[in-house]
């Protein structure tokens, strides 16, 4: 059986001549004055029973409504962001003799290799965080690091389909769809789950990151432009009247409801009609958002849309609040694009490559959290800050400061609603390659989100391939209850 089939089932029709049918006809002049309501909004008088993004409740209460997720594309390195280590000074420059399997595509492991940045104590929790982020380090007391986290590749592609999905292989739901499947959407107007990248290229692997994989389309994330028309194709047609339009997309549906009547188990179809309605709400809709003009002079500044360097990130940054504020649930923002060193890929030179992006990023995330607690948003909003893996404390090669892939420890944090700020959770050794203490996997942590937002990852399943799929699989995944306040 479909798992959504049940959500497709027609409503009751009346018994037949009795006094329920009468109470049934009374009735129906109060129910009409909802009717009258929805379509004044443009609501298809044929509308169908409650569709696959309809909201329902998850396991148990949440702590978040929202995720928005600040991926750091290309991996960020842990030595020189939020996991210190004076060792790495102590030993500079010498030959790593370690038995940590690191490098990737054959690159040369170096001599281990000091952080530039230096590391300061923030806030009244005193947590360690590098110079890069001196406006975030602002709200230091608020921050959860994880300094433990691993994952199981270092190639860029499956670590962020991993980071994205939990699974290094294509075709997996990501964890974006995974919300929207267990809770539905919060608004009528937009999608459930929106997905900025950065202008330089989206990650690699594609549309596979934030894509449904076996389950409906519906629950895929949308690709939001930060700038011009937010949708391509999104506009209603040149001499297309709304009414006209309005009565197309009614015949439309009327067509694809009597086709999925007789096929109830057709959830792609039940997808599509959905995408159809959202698509036309959104004309307005998604063009308000991302139009700043209404935003005051101070609030542009705060974000930086009027420097070069912070403007796009910045610009994305605004757009997220604003999403949040007219209830998108799930919203991924990339920083970097494409390859090397226009994402945080520090092959060739670590530090200059992270000055730039820290440089970009910095600014908007504190705007933004500044912007959440101004708003009321921050008690229902939760941030997820990282990239797909970390950073080796040695470097390429001699003189070389450029710094390989480490999936064997790097940090991540989180913030915002029910997270322990002020902490940093697990450790990774002296020289920070290996996460040695309170480990937390990729799943961990995907585990922890589901959690907040009032799902088990234990519970929350899909039937396919005769199995009931999960996001954090079949492994012993857990929750990281020490992020939790």
């Amino acid at each position: 059986m479909n798992p959504l089939s049940s959500r497709f089932i027609p409503n009751p029709t009346p018994c037949g001549r009795s006094r329920r049918e009468f109470l049934w006809q009374v009735g129906g002049g109060f129910a009409g004055l909802a009717l009258a309501d929805l379509l004044s909004r443009g609501t298809p008088a044929n509308a169908a029973a409650p569709g696959p993004l309809s909201p329902h409740a998850g396991h148990f209460r949440p702590r978040a409504k929202h995720v928005v997720f600040l991926f750091m594309n290309g991996g960020p390195s842990q030595v020189d962001t939020f996991d210190p280590k004076p060792a790495l000074t102590r030993y500079h420059g010498q030959p790593y003799a370690g038995d940590a399997k690191v490098g990737s595509n054959g690159r040369p492991i170096g001599r281990l290799m000091q952080s530039p940045f230096e590391f300061k104590r923030h806030g009244k929790s005193g947590l360690e965080i590098s110079s890069l982020f001196p406006h975030t380090a602002k709200f230091a007391d608020d921050l959860c690091v994880i300094r433990s986290m691993h994952s199981d590749t270092a190639a860029h592609a499956s670590g962020c389909l991993q980071m994205n999905t939990g699974s290094i292989f294509i075709g997996r739901p990501c964890l974006g769809a995974w919300l929207s499947y267990g809770l539905g959407a919060l608004n009528e107007n937009l999608p459930s789950f929106v997905v900025m990248t950065d202008p330089r290229g989206g990650p690699i692997g594609s549309a596979s990151n934030w894509g449904a994989g076996y389950m409906p389309a519906a629950y895929q994330g949308t690709l939001f432009r930060s700038t011009g028309v937010p949708l391509l194709d999104l506009a209603t047609p040149e001499g297309t009247s709304e009414a006209r339009q309005r009565k197309s997309l009614d015949l439309l549906g009327q067509l694809n409801r009597e086709h999925l009547a007789q096929r109830p188990g057709e959830s792609e179809l039940a997808a599509r009609i959905e995408s159809y309605e959202l698509a036309y709400r959104m004309q307005t809709s998604a063009a308000e958002v991302v139009d700043l003009g209404r935003e005051s002079e101070a609030t542009r500044e705060m974000y930086g849309l009027n420097q070069k360097v912070t403007a796009d990130f910045g610009r994305k940054c605004l757009i997220t609040r604003r999403l949040i504020e007219k209830g998108v649930r799930f919203i991924q923002l990339y920083s970097g694009g494409g390859h090397i060193e226009d994402t945080w890929d520090g092959h060739n030179d670590c530090i200059a490559n992270h000055r730039l992006h820290a440089a970009e990023t910095d600014q908007p995330i504190a705007a933004l959290i500044a912007d959440l607690k101004r708003t009321g948003l921050w008690e229902d909003t939760l941030l997820v800050w990282g990239g797909e893996f970390g950073r080796t404390p040695t470097s390429e090669g001699v003189g070389k400061p450029g710094r390989d892939h480490d999936w064997h420890g790097f940090s991540m944090w989180m913030a915002g609603a029910g997270v322990k700020g002020g902490q940093a959770v697990g450790a990774t050794d002296e020289l920070g390659f290996k996460a040695v203490e309170n480990r937390c996997h990729v799943s961990d942590l995907h585990a922890t989100i589901l959690h907040l937002m009032g799902l088990d990852h234990t519970r929350l399943a899909y039937f396919h391939s005769g199995l009931n799929q999960r996001l954090t699989g079949v492994l012993d995944r857990r929750v990281i209850r020490e992020v939790l306040a």
